[in-house]
């Protein structure tokens, strides 16, 4: 433990040392250069001349880490969509012709169809109800610590949390998951939960609601402060009642902060893959396109081309909303 704990601090060390020596050798290479001294005119166009490049020495490493991490595999992934299993032989749309007629690849789409129904909404709507309740309230701030508090978990952590809520023993043992313990004694009959068809997928979706309903109250709680009393007490006045005031004062005036809550939570919902994973495995017909796109590459020997071809749709899913959330950010800050 103390080794791996040692380990980590030197790593952090020196990455930290290498980064200031990095930007204190680049910008002292820049200024011998072209050195501010000597000729007027020269040192002007020296100073000139730094003032352009000194912002690409700190924009290059991340830059080049960029592409070498981002715009290089996107690449890669969309030429290997075209080869067979191996990446060696070219077979044209044969892997996008699979993905259209593929059953499980089928499924997998309308479960993450129904998880972007079902989670987004979930999780902002409980968030800016919890953000309202707990902003009328002296023990609040208790409140969301608590709501927040799963936020701290994992989803591999979170989803053994789940597997116990959700546990079933059969026979005649007693029941130790809470759900079937609940179940058990109000004279119901214990289930599998997690292997009942179509609603299983409901169950894994309450363990990422679970999880993000906090990062969506946190957002949304700092919105509805951003609204000036003024127009409630003015809402008040006119006789409004408490459902109006929600409805018709508050959420039109923090509802873009809705829809950047939305959009994140829906980039997320996505690209779930842990709980699933951990949860089912994809069993019972709750396989998601992450989960598709892991068992073709890593499981059965492997097929590139086929999971090449699933992480390209699972990209093409991500960028709109990606690019819609970039461009609401840049115009709410001034810029285009």
């Amino acid at each position: 433990m103390l080794s791996q704990i040692l380990s980590a601090l030197g790593a952090v060390v020196l990455g930290v040392g290498a980064c200031v020596l990095y930007f204190w050798a680049s910008n002292k290479l820049l200024d011998m250069a072209l050195p501010d001294k000597g000729d007027v005119q020269v040192a002007s166009r020296n100073l000139r001349y730094r003032s352009v490049i000194r912002p690409w020495l700190f924009l290059g490493p991340a830059l080049i880490l960029l592409a070498v991490y981002l715009v290089y595999p996107v690449i890669a992934t969309f030429i290997l969509s075209f080869y067979d299993r191996n990446g060696a032989q070219f077979v044209g749309l044969a892997n996008y012709h699979w993905a259209i007629n593929d059953d499980e690849f089928r499924q997998s789409i309308f479960n993450n169809i129904l998880w972007l129904a079902v989670v987004p909404a979930a999780c902002t709507f409980f968030g800016l109800v919890i953000a309202v309740m707990t902003d009328r309230i002296w023990w609040g701030n208790i409140a969301k610590s608590i709501v927040f508090m799963p936020m701290a978990i994992s989803f591999v952590g979170a989803s053994v949390i789940w597997k116990f809520i959700y546990e079933y023993r059969g026979g005649n043992d007693v029941q130790i998951g809470l759900l079937n313990a609940i179940v058990q004694l109000f004279g119901g009959t214990p289930e599998v939960w997690i292997s009942v068809p179509f609603w299983n997928n409901f169950f894994l979706m309450i363990i990422l609601i679970w999880i993000q309903t906090g990062f969506a109250m946190v957002i949304l709680s700092a919105a509805l402060r951003g609204i000036p009393e003024e127009t409630i007490e003015a809402a008040v006045i006119d006789g409004a009642n408490g459902w109006q005031i929600f409805w018709k004062i508050m959420v039109p005036q923090v509802w873009g902060t809705i829809a950047v809550v939305w959009t994140t939570i829906t980039i997320l919902v996505l690209k779930v893959f842990d709980i699933v994973l951990t949860m089912t495995n994809g069993q019972w017909n709750t396989m998601v396109l992450a989960n598709l796109m892991f068992n073709w590459l890593f499981r059965g020997g492997g097929d590139s081309g086929r999971s090449a071809v699933i992480a390209l749709i699972i990209m093409l899913a991500v960028t709109p909303i990606m690019i819609w959330n970039v461009r609401r950010a840049n115009r709410e800050l001034g810029g285009r």
